[in-house]
């Protein structure tokens, strides 16, 4: 018994200073598969271009799919994600702050610019004082959704709120608007309940709406919301993301963009 414990005790405290030395390797990705997250809409279509590209490479690329903001970077963490390619950098930076992650933005992809919605209205103009505005509860796309507005001269933001702005920084609201705050996948199920709602295009064309011909306000082209994609940190010189980020910033890609979205999608690159 005194030597089972003895041997017990050495396992134990060699595994003890192996991990006090840091010895554990970092897990390089595949260099002839990824797993690749993504949210269905747009960013699911560009990638199965994408992937016919990557195979071309020698790369195989598999898609997971996902409806909404978190999961994506969550499985990320986790390992059962490579990289994923769906959020701007506003976004993956407060997810970093909230869940002690250090997850990295490598290449630009696409800027999906944003767009404000109504079933009833033709015109921002035309929304009447008091009217209900929806608007996504996540804080990067709620407070983009608020600097549209205040672009249009609709409401003014806190000095200084720069990309934290929430619904509790607005000073002015000339219109008097009641901010309804809800899941963005959720906010085009809800317009016919709402006098107007900022949506993000790729729920916007997933319920069928023209970013160009459909929004009655529309985010600016020098937007700073580019999307990106994203792995951990410790993967990210990986040699096969070379090859990811050429095959997505081909002209392949880039023509398929434009021809699919007719300039509701934009490739920046």
């Amino acid at each position: 018994m005194k030597k089972i414990g003895l041997f017990v005790g050495a396992v134990i405290t060699s595994l003890a200073l192996a991990g006090c030395n840091g010895s554990a390797e970092t897990t390089a990705l595949s260099e002839e598969k990824l797993v690749v997250g993504v949210t269905s809409g747009p960013h699911e279509q560009i990638l199965e271009v994408v992937k016919e590209v990557a195979a071309e490479e020698g790369l195989e690329l598999e898609l997971k799919v996902f409806t909404d903001y978190v999961l994506p970077n969550t499985a990320l963490e986790e390992g059962d994600l490579d990289v994923n390619s769906y959020q701007h950098k506003p976004f993956l930076d407060a997810f970093n702050e909230d869940h002690g992650t250090n997850l990295v933005a490598g290449a630009t992809t696409i800027l999906n610019p944003m767009g404000v919605y109504s079933n009833e209205f033709g015109s921002i103009e035309d929304l009447p004082k008091g009217a209900k505005f929806g608007l996504p509860n996540d804080p990067t796309n709620g407070s983009r959704a608020l600097f549209i507005l205040e672009e249009a001269g609709l409401i003014t933001l806190k000095e200084g709120s720069e990309e934290t702005a929430s619904i509790f920084d607005v000073e002015e609201n000339k219109l008097e608007l009641e901010f309804i705050e809800l899941e963005a996948a959720q906010i085009p199920k809800q317009l016919s309940e709402l006098d107007a709602a900022a949506i993000n295009t790729n729920w916007a064309i997933e319920a069928g709406l023209n970013t160009l011909e459909d929004s009655i306000l529309l985010e600016s082209s020098e937007s700073p919301y580019v999307n990106y994609i994203v792995t951990r940190d410790e993967n990210k010189d990986d040699p096969v993301l070379e090859v990811l980020n050429a095959a997505y910033q081909s002209d392949r890609v880039k023509e398929f963009i434009e021809e699919q979205f007719d300039g509701s999608v934009l490739p920046i690159w």
